[in-house]
């Protein structure tokens, strides 16, 4: 319902983060209002992760009952663990053949340290146990701490671009509210927005009157640069406004670059602006002009993992109709001069003259490795022909 993109229908992946509000009648005959963003799982869409936590006062984990626990699900819940969010555990597919919810809730148990009966088993395909997560939802989730009253402060947490309507911000109301007629200002460029619209995610765009503390919505800005309104920044009214912005994220580091060239030169213009826009709604891809003599101008783009960079790729070939070579991607390198200076190269044509180089360093990661027993040696033989380290190793069960 809510992967709207053709790539995550296709390859049956959530690659953008997507917010929804609904309505819902708890046990105790209220109706709650749940602001809810469903985020990708995939470790290269990690930022798209982490800035909705920054958005939320709790999470759903929630675990494939065939599959277990796996290095995604431990990724994400750090990062939940990290923005202080109560933890609900929820194991999901129980309808599968191969479901095996008993083992995969004594994982979930030992992993989080709860009581069993927190763990909720449900099926999302026939709809089995849903409403348990939405009560659970509404007994341990706090409610949103902002203030009403006070000085609007509302939280840009991801935007996309419209032909018509300029860029679209999607914001979560810490405190104050926001009406349709409200003159608004970015806090970290003082750019000035008078709103086109304002609306909620009921999963469609759709228009209401005010934002209030706690609401996640949308802005039609009307801003045509998309350098006007980035993620991480604070919107709050041009009178009697917040002094202080939201902390905002921190930006997110590029792991592997590539060059992206168009197949024909007289698109590099086309290629550049579909980059911009593109950045707008994925705040993890960065990319700046370079040129090379096999294939003229074009530009080097930073990734957070080769899924990231195929995933892009295709956004730009189906989305804005280019056609693009991309050339074989690399990681950020090193090299430590004979000067003593130390510089940072992502693209072999930046390495200097091999007279003037001491060293060359490649990053290292430190990583943890999960998995069942039977498959231990063949793994430290992986490792330690890639040059791994081994530092210790711990049995999480009789069989991990």
């Amino acid at each position: 319902l809510l992967d709207s993109m053709d790539l995550e229908r296709e390859r049956g992946v959530t690659i953008k983060a997507s917010a929804v509000r609904m309505l819902w009648t708890a046990a105790d005959g209220v109706q709650y209002e749940m602001n809810l963003i469903d985020t990708p799982g995939h470790v290269d869409f990690t930022y798209e992760v982490s800035r909705a936590l920054q958005a939320c006062e709790g999470a759903l984990l929630v675990v494939d009952a065939s599959q277990g626990i796996e290095a995604q699900t431990l990724a994400n819940l750090y990062l939940a663990m990290e923005a202080d969010l109560t933890i609900i555990p929820v194991i999901n597919k129980i309808d599968l053949p191969a479901a095996r919810p008993d083992d995969v809730k004594r994982e979930v148990v030992d992993l989080l340290g709860v009581p069993e009966d927190s763990v909720i088993c449900v099926s999302a395909k026939t709809g089995q146990n849903v409403e348990a997560i939405l009560q659970a939802v509404v007994d341990h989730i706090p409610p949103p701490s902002g203030d009403p009253e006070a000085p609007l402060r509302a939280l840009v947490f991801d935007s996309h671009y419209d032909s018509y309507r300029g860029v679209i911000s999607y914001v979560r109301v810490v405190d104050g509210s926001i009406k349709q007629n409200d003159r608004l200002l970015l806090m970290s460029t003082n750019g000035r927005i008078e709103p086109i619209e304002i609306g909620v995610f009921t999963p469609e765009m759709t228009k209401c009157d005010e934002l209030m503390a706690g609401s996640v919505g949308y802005i039609a800005t009307g801003l045509k640069t998309v350098r006007d309104c980035r993620v991480g920044d604070t919107i709050t009214h041009v009178h009697n406004g917040a002094k202080e912005p939201l902390s905002g994220y921190k930006p997110a580091k590029p792991m592997v670059f590539a060059g992206f060239y168009p197949v024909d030169n007289d698109d590099y213009q086309d290629l550049r602006d579909a980059l911009e826009k593109l950045q707008l709604n994925d705040a993890a891809l960065t990319y700046q002009p370079e040129s090379s003599q096999a294939l003229n101008l074009g530009f080097r783009v930073g990734f957070l993992g080769l899924f990231h960079m195929t995933i892009v790729q295709e956004r730009l070939e189906r989305e804005y109709d280019l056609d693009i070579i991309a050339t074989a991607p690399s990681v950020e390198y090193q090299v430590v001069l004979k000067s003593g200076e130390t510089i940072t190269i992502d693209s072999p044509a930046e390495l200097p003259d091999e007279n003037l180089i001491a060293e060359i360093r490649e990053p290292w990661m430190e990583i943890q490795i999960f998995t069942p027993e039977r498959y231990i040696g063949k793994i430290m033989e992986l490792v330690t022909g890639k040059h791994g380290i081994f530092k210790s190793m711990d049995y999480l069960d009789a069989s991990r």
